[in-house]
C-alpha cells in the first residue's frame, strides 16, 4: 500500500511541479511589466496598475481560482474547460502582482544618482536599466523573491479546489478510499524536499551574488 501511494503521489507531484514551473515562466516577466506600469509617469496607467495590484493582492488566491475557472462561463457562457489552464492563469496573475511589488521595491532602492550619471553619459533608459541597475536589482530582490517562490510551492495545493490532480488531490482521494488520514500527512515529505532544494538554490545564488556590493 505504501509504495502504491508513493507512486500515485509522484504522479500528482508532477502536476504540482508543472503548476509551479508554468506560474514562474509567466508570472516573472508579467510582474516586471506590471512594476513598470506602477512606476509609470503616466498617471492614468499608474493608477490602473496600482488598482489591479491592490485588488489581486487583496482577494484570496482560492477565490481567484474560482473566478477564472467559473467566471467566464457564468458571465459570458464561455467556459475555459481546462482546469490546468485556469489554474495557470489565476496563479500567474496573482503571483505577477506580488512579484511586481518586489521588482518595484528593488528598482526604486537604486540611488537616483546612478541613473542620472547614466543619462549624463548619454545612455538610454534601456541601457541604464540593463547595464547599471539590473544586477543591483537582482541582488536586492533575491531574498524576498525566494520567500515568495517558496510560498508558491505550498500554494499549488489550492489547485485541488477545482479538481486539478496534484499531490493533495491524490492524497484526499486515497484517504477517502482507505478511510485513513496518513496519506495527507505523507504529502509533507514531498513539499519539504521541494522547499529544501529551493532553499539551497537561493542560498547558493545569494552567495554567488555576494561579491556585488550595493
Amino acid at each position: 500500500m505504501f509504495w502504491q501511494v508513493t507512486l500515485k503521489f509522484l504522479e500528482g507531484f508532477g502536476a504540482t511541479c508543472s503548476v509551479f514551473a508554468f506560474t514562474l515562466i509567466f508570472a516573472l516577466p508579467l510582474g516586471l511589466i506590471i512594476s513598470f506600469g506602477t512606476m509609470s509617469r503616466f498617471k492614468p496607467l499608474k493608477a490602473v496598475m496600482k488598482t489591479i495590484v491592490w485588488i489581486v493582492r487583496g482577494v484570496p488566491l482560492m477565490l481567484q481560482l474560482f473566478i477564472v475557472y467559473y467566471g467566464p462561463s457564468l458571465l459570458f457562457k464561455i467556459p475555459i474547460g481546462d482546469k490546468f489552464v485556469a489554474t495557470i492563469i489565476a496563479f500567474s496573475i496573482n503571483y505577477a502582482c506580488y512579484f511586481s511589488e518586489i521588482f518595484r521595491a528593488g528598482i526604486e532602492a537604486i540611488p537616483r544618482g546612478q541613473i542620472e550619471a547614466g543619462q549624463v553619459l548619454g545612455m538610454t533608459r534601456f541601457q541604464i536599466f540593463t547595464r547599471v541597475t539590473l544586477m543591483q536589482v537582482v541582488k536586492r530582490i533575491v531574498p524576498p523573491m525566494g520567500n515568495e517562490i517558496i510560498t508558491l510551492v505550498k500554494d499549488t495545493a489550492l489547485a485541488n479546489t477545482i479538481v486539478v490532480a496534484e499531490i493533495i488531490y491524490h492524497a484526499k482521494t486515497i484517504s477517502n478510499t482507505i478511510a485513513e488520514i496518513w496519506p495527507l500527512f505523507y504529502t509533507a515529505v514531498f513539499y519539504l524536499i521541494f522547499v529544501g532544494v529551493l532553499t539551497l538554490l537561493f542560498g547558493w545564488l545569494e552567495k554567488k551574488l555576494s561579491y556585488y556590493k550595493v
